[in-house]
C-alpha cells in the first residue's frame, strides 16, 4: 500500500486571492495556473489501495483560505481512503477556536500549517497553545517548509531548524516538514536525524530530479531513509508521477562513477506506513 501524506483539496479559484493566482501563474511564464481539485482525477493516478492525507490551508498574508468544513465534506465522500487535516493561521484572531472546531466538531485528525505563507515562525512562543493541544489529542502537524513563489512570504519563517525547540519541548507531537524543506534539504535532514518526533515528506520534488537525487543521497549517507515519508502535493503533481520519478533517479548516473541510491530504500519509502509512524493508526 502507498500512503500519500501530502495532498490538497480546495474550491478553486474561490480559495485564493487574485494576487496569489497571478503570482502562481508568473512562476510558469505563459501559463494561467489551474489548481482545480477533483477526487476522480486524483484517484485515476494512484496505485490500488492508496490512502491519502488531505488538507487545505490558511494564510491571510499570501491570500490562501480554505474552510475546514470543505475538507471534512471532501473526506466524508471517501472515508475509507481519505484522512483530513485542519488548518489554522495563528496570525489571525480566532485561530484557537478554529483548531478546536476542526478537530472536535469536524473530526479532522491532524494540523496543516503554512508558516512562511502566513508570516510566522514555528518557534514563536505564542504557538504554545497549538502544540499543547496537538500533544494532548495526538494530532500530527504537517507544515510547509522550503521556498515558494509568493513574494510577500518571508523566507526566514520557513527554515527547518525552527522546529527544533518545539520538538524538544513537545516530544509527543509528530511533526512533518514538507518538501524536504527545499532548497534547505541538508538542514532538514540533520533536523529529522536529531529528533525522533520529526519527519519529512518528499512531495513536489521529483520534477527536479538532480536536486532530489542529491537530497536522497545525503539522506542515505546520514542514514535517515526511515524518517522520509511519501507525498505527492496533488494537484501540483500526481502519486504515480512521483513514484515514477523516484524510481528513475538512478538512471541519471548510469555509466558514471557516481553512487546509486539504494533501490530497496526507494521502494520502502514508496510503501512506508506513514500513518502508523505519525500516530494515525
Amino acid at each position: 500500500m502507498t500512503i500519500d501524506i501530502h495532498s490538497h483539496a480546495w474550491p478553486f479559484p474561490e480559495s485564493f486571492s487574485e494576487d496569489f493566482i497571478r503570482q502562481a501563474s508568473s512562476a510558469k511564464p505563459g501559463t494561467t495556473v489551474d489548481l482545480t481539485v477533483r477526487y476522480e482525477d486524483y484517484a485515476a493516478a494512484v496505485p490500488e489501495g492508496t490512502r491519502t492525507v488531505v488538507f487545505g490551508g490558511k494564510a491571510k498574508l499570501s491570500g490562501v483560505w480554505v474552510d475546514d468544513a470543505y475538507i471534512a465534506d471532501y473526506v466524508a465522500q471517501h472515508p475509507e481512503r481519505l484522512i483530513g487535516f485542519l488548518s489554522v493561521d495563528p496570525t489571525q484572531p480566532g485561530w484557537q477556536d478554529e483548531l478546536r472546531h476542526g478537530h472536535e466538531t469536524l473530526g479532522l485528525r491532524g494540523v496543516k500549517l503554512l508558516p512562511m505563507y502566513a508570516g510566522f515562525k514555528a518557534c514563536d512562543p505564542s504557538l504554545d497553545p497549538l502544540w499543547r493541544y496537538a500533544e494532548k489529542h495526538g494530532l500530527p502537524v504537517l507544515m510547509h517548509t522550503g521556498t515558494t513563489f509568493v513574494k510577500q512570504a518571508p523566507l526566514e519563517c520557513t527554515l527547518p531548524h525552527l522546529i527544533e525547540p518545539v520538538a524538544l519541548k513537545y516530544p509527543g507531537v509528530k511533526f512533518i516538514l514538507a518538501h524536504l524543506s527545499h532548497p534547505w534539504e541538508a538542514e532538514c535532514l540533520v533536523t529529522i536525524r536529531k529528533h525522533p518526533n520529526v519527519f519529512a515528506d518528499i512531495s513536489a520534488l521529483h520534477y527536479r530530479p538532480w536536486q532530489l537525487y542529491n537530497s536522497l543521497m545525503l539522506a542515505q549517507e546520514y542514514g535517515v531513509w526511515h524518517k522520509l515519508l511519501f507525498g505527492s502535493d496533488y494537484p501540483f503533481t500526481t502519486v504515480n508521477a512521483s513514484i515514477d520519478g523516484l524510481r528513475k533517479l538512478n538512471d541519471m548516473v548510469a555509466g558514471t562513477a557516481l553512487p546509486r541510491l539504494d533501490v530497496d530504500q526507494i521502494e520502502a519509502l514508496i510503501h512506508r506506513d506513514s500513518l502508523a509512524l505519525v500516530g494515525l493508526e
